[in-house]
């Protein structure tokens, strides 16, 4: 099944599924993902000319470390990465 993009899921596998990418705030070239910066635009960072940011959906802890894959949170439970599609189907507006 294919995602509308600009979805964001969590998985609880530790790798990145194709036409995803990890929310981490990273910046990314429109120019590849036009579609994505359509949706966008610089809400999250980036120039706007020539690169955009994805959401960063991090979790830190209370003395503001970054929880990685596989990490256990404060409530005992493991942390799961947040994903964006990157490719897939362009979300109409109707």
């Amino acid at each position: 099944m294919e995602e509308y993009i600009g979805t964001i899921v969590q998985f609880g596998f530790g790798f990145v599924p194709s036409n995803w990418q990890v929310c981490h705030g990273q910046l990314i070239a429109i120019q590849a993902n036009q579609a994505l910066f359509a949706l966008l635009g610089t809400t999250f960072g980036g120039n706007g000319v020539n690169n955009f940011a994805l959401p960063d959906l991090r979790k830190k802890d209370a003395a503001g470390n970054y929880y990685r894959q596989g990490d256990i949170m404060a409530d005992g439970l493991p942390y799961i990465e947040s994903y964006i599609c990157v490719e897939g189907i362009f979300p109409s507006r109707q």
